[in-house]
């Protein structure tokens, strides 16, 4: 007779700093269960509704990036694959972007912190003002999502790994299938840095960053030694921002992080143009709703990047 799937809950206070195959699981569950997972945001709790500017130059990078976790998967082994069905998303209806000094793509260009406190409808999801000006659609997802490493002690938190971490894909959103490598006996999965939208390549280092809880499916498949986190998503991942076009610029150099910047400062100063927004505003925006796409990799020696800046945050 087949074992009945099974759901369970693991509430925020389960959570952990940095990945270490050492910590002791919260829970195990078997292949085919499903599990709830509440969230902190991205700042560990340092950041609320009624934060200021003087908070986010006061964040405490040891309590960044919490994750819920760690869940053993029974029989789980090295050389399999987490196969993590992403089931759903209740939104807390909160969130924040900020400038963190030090922290982002353009970090030697904007020295100085800012900070937008942003509210949504947390049913409905409709696109969330920004209050210098636009709206952004709202595209729940987790930023942080993965498996224990096999290299021993603790390892940090914000790059992303083999095994998958902060990745920060805005595409691994409700629907969405990821295929993780497994290290280590049980998997040791954990999940947070949930996100209410965010533009592809989270340009000044942050996103709409909103606890919220998650739904997710564990399955195996046994054997299959997967060389990298892969995915699938049931549909279209831009239909979203598509109705009105796109704003977009570039950049062209030798070097693909210079031409990214290149990119993005060009949409800082159009969005200034078009809509008035001052700098940090505009770059902050991008993070939130603006796409890096490597455009051209080809003809040596210089390569494009592009920014495409969604037109109907202003339509």
């Amino acid at each position: 007779m087949p074992r009945m799937s099974s759901k369970h809950t693991i509430h925020s206070k389960h959570h952990h700093f940095g990945w270490d195959n050492a910590f002791l699981p919260v829970m195990t569950v078997a292949p085919g269960d499903s599990v709830e997972f509440g969230t902190i945001d991205a700042s560990g709790g340092q950041l609320n509704v009624n934060s200021s500017v003087a908070d986010v130059a006061a964040l405490d990078f040891e309590k960044v990036n919490p994750v819920t976790g760690p869940v053993l998967i029974d029989g789980a082994k090295p050389g399999d694959t987490l196969k993590v069905t992403i089931e759903s998303f209740s939104p807390s209806g909160w969130g924040w972007t900020a400038i963190i000094p030090g922290f982002g793509l353009l970090a030697e260009q904007f020295p100085d912190p800012a900070l937008t406190i942003w509210k949504y409808n947390k049913e409905q999801l409709t696109p969330c003002a920004y209050d210098p000006g636009g709206r952004v659609p709202l595209k729940p997802f987790c930023g942080t999502i993965g498996v224990a490493p096999s290299e021993t002690g603790t390892h940090s938190i914000v790059p992303p790994r083999r095994v998958g971490g902060n990745m920060d894909i805005r595409d691994l959103s409700s629907g969405t299938v990821l295929y993780l490598p497994v290290e280590v006996d049980g998997a040791l999965f954990s999940v947070g840095d949930t996100h209410a939208a965010q533009g592809d390549g989270e340009v000044c280092g942050t996103a709409i960053e909103s606890p919220m809880d998650v739904g997710l499916k564990f399955d195996l498949v046994k054997g299959e030694n997967l060389p990298s986190p892969r995915f699938d998503t049931p549909g279209p991942v831009s239909s979203h921002l598509d109705s009105k076009g796109y704003h977009v610029t570039t950049g062209i150099s030798p070097d693909l992080m210079q031409s990214a910047k290149q990119a993005v400062n060009g949409m800082i100063d159009l969005l200034g143009t078009l809509h008035g927004l001052n700098a940090p505003e505009a770059y902050m925006l991008c993070s939130v709703c603006a796409d890096l796409r490597i455009s051209e990799v080809v003809d040596q020696p210089n390569w494009v990047v592009s920014l495409y800046f969604p037109k109907i945050v202003f339509a």
